[in-house]
């Protein structure tokens, strides 16, 4: 799948997001499935269930629990070719264009990215932009280097939750 693909979802963000949290690019299964984060095993939804409590058995309540934590989405690649769900096989990168989605969306006070490669595009494009930016460690099943427990651990402090 070497195609030219154009990323498939908008971004979720809403009147009162603070907290705006990038990605890099839908994996194989998020375009499958139509939705953020979708891989069975990726660690996403289920280390935000844990934090808030909320379920995340759906479509809808996952985009409920983003409400309620003032949590917005989106990636960082508007379009790209690729072989696989890899972000190192991302080529032929064009960015989204975070500055209008900021500027459309002044609540939001922070980004947080959950890939390494989402936040180097997001300085190497938006670097000036003077908005509070940090790392969440990646909950994609590949990057094993950190337990389930840790990452959550980590999330809780930069989402400024209770853990």
């Amino acid at each position: 799948m070497n195609t030219r693909l154009s990323h498939p979802f908008d971004p979720i963000v809403f009147p009162d997001t603070e907290t705006l949290i990038l990605g890099t690019f839908p994996s194989v299964d998020s375009f499958e499935k139509a939705f953020y984060y979708a891989h069975s095993r990726n660690q996403f939804w289920p280390i935000l269930s844990k934090l808030t409590g909320y379920p995340i058995n759906n479509r809808d309540q996952k985009i409920w629990l983003l409400k309620q934590s003032k949590l917005g989405l989106w990636d960082m690649v508007a379009g790209c070719r690729r072989e696989n769900s890899l972000d190192s096989s991302l080529k032929g990168i064009e960015v989204n264009d975070i500055p209008a989605l900021l500027r459309e969306h002044p609540s939001i006070r922070k980004i947080l990215f959950t890939g390494r490669k989402a936040q180097e595009l997001f300085e190497r494009h938006f670097g000036d932009l003077t908005i509070e930016r940090d790392y969440l460690p990646s909950p994609s099943p590949a990057y094993a280097a950190m337990g389930f427990e840790e990452k959550a651990r980590e999330y809780a402090e930069k989402l400024e939750m209770k853990q």
